[in-house]
């Protein structure tokens, strides 16, 4: 399962983008996130994720938080 960081995030709207380890930009839709209980993500968060193209563009899905720095 791929990890990386949170670019930047919008709780409003549910979506953001972040940036794989090996340098991917991949977007954050509402409903990326898999754990319920987080209503935000924050700035460099460290998280894992599935990738799934959409409309030919990499999102995430299954989106765990790794850290809670």
């Amino acid at each position: 399962m791929p990890q990386g960081t949170i670019r930047d995030y919008d709780p409003a709207t549910g979506q953001g983008s972040l940036l794989t380890d090996d340098r991917l930009e991949v977007a954050i839709e509402p409903g990326s996130i898999a754990q319920e209980a987080i209503r935000s993500l924050r700035l460099g968060q460290r998280v894992r994720f599935e990738i799934e193209e959409l409309e030919g563009r990499p999102v995430a899905r299954g989106l765990r938080i790794v850290t809670f720095d």
